[in-house]
C-alpha cells in the first residue's frame, strides 16, 4: 500500500479547482456581447453588486476586527489563565476564514456580473450556448468556494494539528456568511418587492421593465444575495462540517479519512463540472439534475476504492454515502415542492383564481408538509449514521454522523455551480428585456430562468439539509470538548431544569431572527416603494415610456444597499450573543439544550421558508407561461403578492436560518471551556 498524506493530497485537489476556475472565468470572459443598451444595463449591475459589497464588507470588516480581539483576550480562556499564542493562533486563523469567505463573495460577484450579459447575448444562438454560459460561470464560484474552504482547512491542519484553530477558522467563515446572507438577502428583497408591487400589481408592466426605478436594483439584488451569499453560506457549511468532524476524528486517528473523502468530492465535482452538458432542445433542469447524480455516482466509486485500498472501515464509507444520499431526497424533495411541472406548484396557481388569501394558505400549508420529509431525511441520514459505526468502539458512532455530513457536501463544488448558474441565468432574462434582444431571446432565458428557480430552490434544501447534520456534528463535538475539559459526558436530560431552559431559549432564537430580517425587508421596501411612486410623479413621461426618458436607478440602489448594511448586524448579533447568555447563565448543560433546541426549530423554519417561497415564485411563473388565465389576470396578480410574501422566506430569512444554527454552534464549542469556568447555576 502507498502512503499517502491526504491533506496534501487536498491541498493538490484544491490547486486543481482553481486551475479550473481559472479556466472556466477565461472561458466565459471571453464570450461576445451584444451591442446596444445591453452592455451599459450590464455594468450598471456590476457596478451596484461591487458598490453594496465594497459598503457591506467595510462594515464587516470592523465587526472581525472587534471579534479578533475578543479571541485573542478570552477565547478558548482569557490569556491571564491560558495560553496568549493560542488566543493569537485562534484570532488568526479566524481572520483568515473570514477574509476567504468574503473572498468567495468577490469572486462570485465578478465572474456572475460577466457571465449574465453574455448568456443573454448566447441566447441568440439557442438555449444550449446560453446554458453553458450561465452554468459556467456558476462553476467558477463552485470550485473556488470548494477549493479554498478545503485548501485552509488542510494548510492549517499540516500548521498546527489542532481542531480548535480550525474551529476559530470555521467560525470566521460562518459568522461573515452569516451576515453576508442577511444583508444581500435585506438588499434583493428589498428591491425584489418594491419593483413587483409597483410594476407588476399598481401598473402591469413586465418584470424588468427599464421604466421602473428599482429594475436595477431587483437586478443587483440576485447577485448580492443568491451569488455571494449562498456561496458563503455554503463555504461556511463546508468548513464547518471538516472542522466538526477532526475534532471527534482526531483522538480516534481517523483525520485521513475527512481529507482523503473531502478532496475525491471535490474531484468528482471537477469531473462533473467539466462534462456537463446540454443538447439543442434539451431540459436545462434536467441537465443540472444529470450533473448533480453524475457526481454523485463517482463520488461514490471513488471513495469506494480508496477505502479498499487504503484499508479505511467500510461502516465509515457507508456513512458517508448515506449522507449523501439523504441530501439528494431533500433535494428531490425540494423538486416536488418547488418544480413549476409539479403538482403542488399548479395547485397553488389554481387557488391563485380564488385570491391572495387562498395563494397564501396553500403555499403556507405545503410549506409546512414539505418540512417533514427534509427533516426525516437529515434524522434518518443521522440514525442509520450512528448505529452503523457505533459497534467500531467509543467515539465512532457520533464520527460516523460527522462523516454523513462530510458525505452530504462532498459533491457541494456541483451543487454551487447549479445554483449560482440560477441568478445568472435570472440576471440574464432581465437584462436581455432591458437590452431589447427580442421574445425568442427571452422565450429561451424564460426556460433557463424556470430551471434556475428550481436549482435555487433546491440548493436552499441542500444547504438546510447539510447545515443539518453538521450541527448534529458540531454538538457532537462540543459534547466531546466538554468531556476532554471536565471528564463529564452530557446527558441530554429534558428533566433537567438547565436543558429545558436552554432548550426553550434555543427554539425560540430562530423565529426572532427570521422576524428581525423580514421586518427589515419590510422597512426598507416600503422606503423604496414610496421612492419609486415619486419618481413616477416626478420625471416626465417615465410613466409613459417616453423615449429617452430614464428613472434614477442609482437612488434606489441606494436605499437598499444603506438598508441592507443597517438591518444585517442586529439579527446576527443577537443570535451570537443569546447562546453567550445562556451559558454564563446555566454553563453547559443549558447550552446543548440551547443547541438542541436552535437545530430543531431552526430547521423547520429553514425548510418551510424555503420550500413556501419556491413554490409561490414558481407558481407565479407557471401563470404567467398563459395558465389559469396568464399574466395580468386577477390570478397572477394574486400570485405576484404570493410570490412577495416568499421573497423574504425564500431568500432573506430562511437560507439565513442555517447559517444562524451553524454559527451559534460554533460560538458553543469555541466558548466551551469560559462556561466551565464561569456560570451562575
Amino acid at each position: 500500500m502507498i502512503l499517502m498524506n491526504w491533506a496534501l493530497f487536498a491541498i493538490l485537489i484544491s490547486a486543481l479547482a482553481f486551475i479550473v476556475a481559472g479556466y472556466f472565468y477565461r472561458w466565459v470572459s471571453k464570450l461576445p456581447v451584444a451591442e446596444g443598451p445591453l452592455r451599459h444595463v450590464g455594468m450598471l449591475i456590476r457596478k451596484g453588486a461591487f458598490a453594496f459589497l465594497k459598503r457591506e464588507y467595510r462594515i464587516l470588516a470592523i465587526f472581525v476586527g472587534v471579534v479578533a480581539l475578543l479571541l485573542v483576550l478570552f477565547f478558548p480562556m482569557p490569556f491571564w489563565m491560558g495560553s496568549i499564542l493560542e488566543n493569537l493562533g485562534m484570532a488568526a486563523a479566524y481572520i483568515l476564514g473570514s477574509v476567504l469567505s468574503a473572498l468567495a463573495g468577490v469572486i462570485g460577484i465578478s465572474i456572475a456580473t460577466i457571465a449574465n450579459v453574455r448568456a443573454a447575448t448566447a441566447a441568440r444562438q439557442g438555449l444550449a450556448p446560453s446554458y453553458m454560459a450561465g452554468f459556467r460561470g456558476g462553476a467558477v464560484m463552485g470550485m473556488a468556494v470548494v477549493g479554498s474552504s478545503l485548501f485552509g482547512a488542510a494548510v492549517l491542519y499540516l500548521l498546527t494539528s489542532d481542531p480548535n484553530i480550525v474551529l476559530a477558522f470555521s467560525f470566521g467563515a460562518s459568522s461573515l456568511a452569516l451576515f453576508a446572507k442577511a444583508g444581500g438577502g435585506i438588499f434583493t428583497k428589498t428591491a425584489d418587492i418594491a419593483a413587483d408591487l409597483t410594476g407588476k400589481v399598481e401598473l402591469g408592466i413586465p418584470e424588468d421593465d427599464p421604466r421602473n426605478p428599482a429594475v436595477i436594483a431587483d437586478n443587483v439584488g440576485d447577485n448580492v444575495g443568491d451569488v455571494a451569499g449562498m456561496g458563503a453560506d455554503l463555504f461556511d457549511s463546508n468548513i464547518a462540517a471538516i472542522a466538526a468532524a477532526m475534532v471527534i476524528a482526531l483522538p480516534l486517528g481517523q483525520v485521513d479519512l475527512l481529507f482523503c473523502f473531502g478532496a475525491l468530492g471535490l474531484l468528482a465535482s471537477i469531473i462533473g463540472v467539466l462534462t456537463a452538458r446540454v443538447g439543442k432542445k434539451g431540459n436545462p433542469g434536467a441537465a443540472l439534475n444529470r450533473g448533480t447524480y453524475l457526481t454523485c455516482g463517482i463520488f461514490a466509486v471513488l471513495t469506494f476504492e480508496a477505502s479498499m485500498i487504503y484499508h479505511f472501515d467500510l461502516r465509515l464509507w457507508g456513512a458517508t454515502v448515506v449522507g449523501m444520499v439523504a441530501g439528494v431526497v431533500i433535494g428531490l424533495t425540494s423538486d416536488y415542492f418547488t418544480g413549476d411541472n409539479r403538482k403542488p406548484v399548479a395547485r397553488v396557481a389554481h387557488a391563485c383564481e380564488s385570491g391572495p388569501a387562498f395563494t397564501i394558505l396553500s403555499g403556507i400549508s405545503y410549506g409546512l408538509i414539505s418540512a417533514l420529509p427534509s427533516m426525516a431525511g437529515i434524522g434518518a441520514a443521522a440514525l442509520i449514521a450512528f448505529k452503523l459505526c457505533e459497534p467500531m468502539g467509543a467515539g465512532y458512532a457520533m464520527l460516523g454522523v460527522s462523516m454523513s455530513a462530510i458525505g452530504m457536501l462532498a459533491i457541494v463544488g456541483m451543487i454551487i455551480s447549479n445554483d449560482a448558474y440560477g441568478p445568472i441565468v435570472d440576471n440574464a432574462r432581465g437584462v436581455a428585456e432591458m437590452g431589447g434582444l427580442g421574445e425568442e431571446v427571452l422565450e429561451i432565458t424564460d426556460e433557463l430562468d424556470a430551471a434556475g428557480n428550481t436549482s435555487k430552490a433546491i440548493t436552499k434544501g441542500f444547504a438546510i439539509g447539510a447545515a443539518g447534520l453538521t450541527v448534529i456534528a458540531l454538538l457532537g463535538a462540543f459534547r466531546e470538548i466538554v468531556y476532554n475539559a471536565t471528564g463529564q459526558t452530557l446527558v441530554f436530560d429534558m428533566m433537567d431544569p438547565l436543558i429545558f431552559f436552554g432548550m426553550l431559549i434555543g427554539a425560540a432564537i430562530p423565529a426572532v431572527f427570521a422576524a428581525m430580517l423580514m421586518m427589515g425587508v419590510n422597512r426598507n421596501s416600503q422606503k423604496m416603494v414610496a421612492e419609486i411612486h415619486r419618481q413616477f410623479n416626478a420625471i416626465p413621461g417615465l410613466k409613459e415610456g417616453k423615449q429617452g426618458v430614464l428613472p434614477d436607478y442609482d437612488r434606489c440602489i441606494d436605499i437598499a444597499t444603506v438598508g441592507a448594511v443597517r438591518e444585517l448586524i442586529p439579527a446576527g448579533l443577537m443570535a451570537i450573543v443569546a447562546t453567550l447568555v445562556v451559558g454564563f447563565i446555566g454553563g453547559v448543560a443549558a447550552v446543548g439544550g440551547f443547541l438542541a433546541g436552535n437545530i430543531v426549530s431552526g430547521l423547520l423554519l429553514a425548510m418551510l421558508m424555503s420550500n413556501a417561497g419556491g413554490l409561490w415564485d414558481n407558481a407565479k411563473k407557471y401563470i404567467e407561461a398563459g395558465h389559469c388565465g396568464g399574466k395580468g389576470s386577477p390570478a397572477h396578480k394574486a400570485a405576484v403578492i404570493g410570490d412577495t410574501v416568499g421573497d423574504p422566506f425564500k431568500d432573506t430569512a430562511g437560507p439565513s436560518l442555517n447559517t444562524q444554527v451553524t454559527v451559534v454552534s460554533l460560538v458553543s464549542s469555541l466558548a466551551a471551556a469560559l462556561f466551565i469556568a464561569i456560570s451562575i447555576f
